[in-house]
Formats: structure tokens, C-alpha cells, sequence
């Protein structure tokens, strides 16, 4: 579970939490809309920006038989052919370059998802420097292995996985050369609801994986990965679009950029709310303990005379005795003539 590196943030517990903006097919087949993306997720303060790097010919064959066809009437992408569906969402590689240099011009970290081993190699290439594997490969152990031996960072999505499948495949990253690993909580559905999330299980995976985690959230609004980061999430991923409204296709459940603004502002407190286990008061609350209830005289008191429910009250300011010792003054004579209004002492009797 150590922290790592990746350019200029680090991932761990004790740094603000790494959030990552995916742009995925968000750009609509403009690279002016990618860039523009691109400069939107900078100002709204994430950290990274994932690309997706496939074809539609690395991800699956050119067919319309029914097990290549999406007809499941609650999938946003019903109607559509795998292949088509991947030809109309892909960003083209030639795009890569330009939107890493942007990117790292405004000072955010790009880097992608790659879909086969060649997008590995060309990734290579533009020297990313961290690479992400999608729930629906995260049982693609070769694709694994591949991208672990580049030895850099790697982020892997865990939706649909059960705990020996991804078990599995942290032995495949870690045997092939993975040192820095994150693990996110992830339910693979567009959009995710906030009850079918779970993250409950983001703990147990850090305790059961040892390593660093977080989540995926296709949820919409910011309560789930506010949630996430009070349970340790270090790492969270957001979709990402200029507005939803402009269509696309992962626009549905993609954030928009005061949202995620909002998103990066949320998280970061909730983060810095978490601190350490800590009983008694804060160094800033030090200066309220002066406003605690404490034990004062209510009224003039003679010498001679005796603590009263009337005479004795616990009241705020904070300088008398504490009201612990109520019962314990109750018939007590005072030794001296006492003003309404004086802290009660032990020199008072």
C-alpha cells in the first residue's frame, strides 16, 4: 500500500486524491472538442487525462450475428453492432500526440487505456506514464502481462470480477513486473446507481490486494466518490464531456465541467477531513474550551451560607469547576461572602 509517484502528484493516503478525467468518446470525432476537453479538465483541477486506444478492429470482429449485437433494452448503446459502436466511439491514434502535449502543457497528466498489445506499443512511443486496464479486460491476463513489463504504473478496473479473478490478475501484473498497482472498485454498468455500487468492498480489496485503491464511478453527481474517498479511495475516475447535451456516446453519465469542479473541491475535503484517530480537543478547538459549561455562583452569597440548587448552576463560560461536581458541592458552606457571577473553586469553601 505505499504511495508512488507519477509525474508531478503522487498516490497514496497522504496526498490529495488523483482524479481522473475520462475523456473516452466524448469528443464527437473532433479533435478541436478533444483539446478543448483537454483545457476544461484542467481548469476544473483533475489530475490526469485517460484516453481509450483501440480500433474497432482490435476489439472485436466485423459481424451483426447476435452475440456481436447489443440488443439489451436497458444498454444505452442497444441497437448497435460491437463494431460499430467501437468505429463510432474511437479516438484516433493520431490524436494521442497532440492531446498529451496539451495536456502536459497545462500541467495534467495524460495517459490511456490500451485495448491490445499493440496499443501498448504505441503508447510506448508517446512514453506515457501510467497505464489504466478496463474492467472488461481486467481477465485478460496477456494484455496484463504486457503492460505490467513496461514497468509503469498501473491502474486496473475490477467491475464484474470476483475475488479469485482479480487475484489472478494482480499475480499475472505483479510476476511480469508491476511494483506501483491500484485496484478500482468498479460497477460496470452506464450509469451505475449509487445502491449497486458497494464500496464498502474498497477497504477490504486494499487489506485483501495490498495495494493502492479506488474507484471507477459511472454514478452520477459526486456523493458516491465523496463516499469512496472517506473509505480510502485515493485514485477516482470520472467521464468527462463539455456538456451532455451535445450528445455522445458516454454522455449520459459523464460529468460536465462545474461538476467537476465541484467533484475535484468535494473530494479533497472529504480527504482532509479523514486525518487521524483523535480524542480531546484540536489544537484549534483549544481556544472554545473557555465556552464549555462550568459551575458558577447564581446568586450573593454570605460566608456561612450552603451550595443550593438556586445559588449553584452549571452555566457557560468554561472557568468554574466542572459540572462533574455538582452533587458533590450541594450543602457546602462558602468561607467567605461570594459575588453572583464568580467560577466556583475548591478555595471557595
Amino acid at each position: 500500500m505505499k504511495s508512488f509517484a507519477v509525474e508531478n502528484a503522487v498516490i497514496g493516503k497522504n496526498n490529495r486524491p488523483f482524479i481522473i478525467a475520462e475523456m473516452s468518446g466524448n469528443h464527437n470525432h473532433s479533435l478541436e472538442r478533444a483539446l478543448a476537453i483537454v483545457e476544461a479538465a484542467a481548469n476544473a483541477g483533475v489530475s490526469a487525462l485517460k484516453l481509450q486506444t483501440y480500433t474497432a478492429d482490435t476489439m472485436t470482429l466485423d459481424m451483426d450475428t447476435k452475440e456481436f449485437f447489443i440488443d439489451d433494452p436497458e444498454n444505452l448503446w442497444k441497437g448497435n453492432s460491437l463494431y460499430k459502436l467501437y468505429k463510432q466511439a474511437y479516438t484516433p491514434w493520431e490524436w494521442h500526440e497532440p492531446i498529451f502535449k496539451r495536456c502536459r502543457e497545462l500541467n495534467i497528466i495524460p495517459f490511456s487505456t490500451p485495448f491490445d498489445e499493440t496499443a501498448v506499443d504505441f503508447l510506448e512511443k508517446l512514453n506515457v506514464p501510467l497505464y489504466k486496464i478496463a474492467s472488461f479486460e481486467n481477465n485478460d491476463l496477456p494484455l496484463i502481462q504486457k503492460v505490467a513489463s513496461t514497468g509503469k504504473p498501473l491502474i486496473i478496473s475490477t467491475g464484474m470480477a470476483h475475488a479469485a479473478e482479480i487475484d489472478e490478475t494482480v499475480r499475472a501484473a505483479r510476476e511480469a513486473g508491476c511494483k506501483n498497482l491500484v485496484l478500482l472498485k468498479c460497477t460496470s454498468t452506464y450509469p451505475a446507481t449509487a445502491e449497486n455500487t458497494n464500496i464498502i468492498t474498497i477497504p477490504h480489496m486494499r487489506e485483501l490486494y495490498n495495494c493502492q485503491v479506488g474507484l471507477s464511478d459511472h454514478t452520477m453527481g459526486n456523493g458516491v466518490a465523496v463516499a469512496s474517498v472517506a473509505l480510502g479511495a485515493t485514485v477516482i475516475e470520472k467521464h468527462f464531456t463539455l456538456s451532455r447535451a451535445d450528445g455522445g456516446v458516454d454522455s449520459a453519465f459523464s460529468m460536465e465541467p462545474s461538476e467537476m469542479k465541484s467533484l475535484v473541491i468535494e473530494v479533497e475535503r472529504a480527504w482532509q477531513s479523514i486525518g487521524q484517530v483523535s480524542y480531546g480537543p484540536t489544537a484549534k478547538e483549544r481556544a472554545s474550551l473557555k465556552h464549555r459549561r462550568s459551575l458558577y455562583v447564581a446568586e450573593d452569597m454570605k460566608a456561612g451560607e450552603i451550595f443550593t440548587k438556586e445559588n449553584l448552576r452549571a452555566i457557560r463560560p468554561g472557568n468554574g469547576l466542572p459540572p462533574k461536581y455538582f452533587d458533590v458541592l450541594l450543602g457546602k458552606q462558602v468561607k467567605h461572602n461570594v459575588k453572583k457571577g464568580t467560577p466556583v473553586s475548591w478555595d471557595l469553601l
